[in-house]
């Protein structure tokens, strides 16, 4: 029951890990021989697979492989262009800019491609990743942060904000309760009018919503594999005319085509179809990205049969139901957290555990929401899987049943 931290991987995929590794483990990208080429074909066909998946144009969007969702929403924000300001008069274009302190509290930061960042722009559910990102980002570059409200749906309510050079990061679900940004493509439209960027955290997203995700004009979406029944690896998908917004601070070998002097080379990213290596320095996690093409094709069929939405549901009035019982739902979603009156979240966790039950305990990484807007004490997390069952759900209503007795 803590498949929003990591899914169990199913057969398929530990084959195709395995397969890798005892049939034809090479390195990818550098080497001529039939292992390195198959390593080569196969990795090229997940990069296929995740753009498949999303219904998204290789001429429009590529795909690079990293550690995890935290890591891509990094390597992306910190390596976007940003500039001094540029206030040499009273024609400062972010308010705010002290006229006597050219370099006031507001900087105006303009890239040279015409980008101009007067702000960055997240939520207030969202995950650390995103949250502290782009916490850092503002301090980085000495602009404004603004923190959007979400509602119980997961909406933005786009009217109330203004989306002028804005840099917009934020989730597509919830990891706590689920909620769903419902109106992904508007703000999208919104962010992209104001001349913006939008950086999409889709961990959850990409198990359980992605149906927003498909067809998307979002600059970047980042998600992990393990979190949608492949190994542990992090996935990038991102826009190509975002290559030219971005200055390359993290480097290495696989990421260049030659070495033209001392303080001189060439970046592979500059070469036709060689985009996905601007975030990919040194050797890649050549099985982990073959055993993700592996859960991309079985999720294919594993999702056509799912129970979720049903075994959600009955845990969901279970809860919502259950005397001093506080469920942070709106309504029932496969990711579940809530709180008893009386009894501590890690004594229900435990007692959970001693029948078998693995739930998470805590604030799941969403430490300003829950401690701090909200002030909720710690809390219980059931997250669903495909794995899951009947059997399941029933064991965990009746050991809650006479846990809180």
């Amino acid at each position: 029951m803590d498949s929003a931290c990591q899914s169990l991987r199913p057969a398929p995929v530990i084959e195709a890990l395995n397969n890798y590794f005892t049939q034809y483990n090479a390195c990818g990208e550098r080497v001529k021989y039939a292992w390195g080429q198959k390593v080569d074909a196969q990795v090229s066909a997940t990069r296929a697979a995740v753009l498949k998946m999303l219904k998204l144009r290789e001429k429009d969007y590529f795909v690079s492989f990293t550690l995890n969702t935290t890591y891509g929403i990094n390597l992306i924000l910190n390596q976007l262009k940003v500039g001094g300001c540029r206030c040499e008069g009273y024609d400062c274009e972010v308010k705010g800019c002290d006229d006597n302190n050219k370099t006031g509290s507001l900087r105006c930061a303009r890239d040279d491609n015409g980008l101009l960042i007067k702000k960055v722009m997240t939520s207030d559910i969202e995950h650390n990743s995103a949250f502290l990102a782009s916490l850092a980002f503002s301090e980085r570059h000495k602009i404004s942060r603004e923190i959007m409200t979400r509602a119980d749906d997961g909406s933005i309510d786009i009217s109330k904000y203004d989306f002028d050079g804005a840099l917009v990061v934020v989730n597509v679900v919830s990891n706590f309760d689920g909620r769903k940004l419902s109106n992904v493509d508007e703000l999208i439209k919104a962010v992209h009018r104001g001349g913006g960027i939008v950086v999409l955290d889709a961990a959850q997203g990409m198990t359980f919503g992605r149906e927003l995700l498909v067809g998307t004009n979002a600059d970047a979406i980042c998600f992990s594999a393990h979190k949608m029944y492949g190994p542990s690896l992090g996935v990038m998908v991102v826009r190509r005319d975002m290559l030219s917004k971005l200055e390359t601070n993290f480097i290495g070998g696989g990421m260049v085509d030659d070495v033209t002097g001392a303080d001189s080379y060439v970046l592979s990213a500059d070469s036709a179809g060689h985009a996905y290596t601007r975030f990919e320095p040194g050797l890649q996690a050549w099985g982990e990205i073959i055993a993700l093409g592996a859960a991309i094709e079985w999720l294919e069929t594993a999702e056509k049969s799912s129970q979720v939405d049903e075994l959600s549901r009955q845990l969901y009035d279970f809860l919502a139901n259950s005397p001093k019982i506080q469920l942070l739902n709106a309504e029932p979603t496969p990711i579940l957290s809530f709180y008893h009156e009386k009894l501590g979240a890690d004594l229900l966790a435990g007692a959970l555990s001693n029948h078998g039950i693995m739930a998470r305990d805590g604030y799941f990484c969403c430490h300003y929401y829950l401690g701090q807007v909200k002030d909720y004490p710690k809390l219980l997390r059931l997250s669903l899987g495909l794995h899951n069952n009947q059997a399941d759900i029933d064991k965990v209503i009746e050991v809650m049943r006479r846990a809180v007795k």
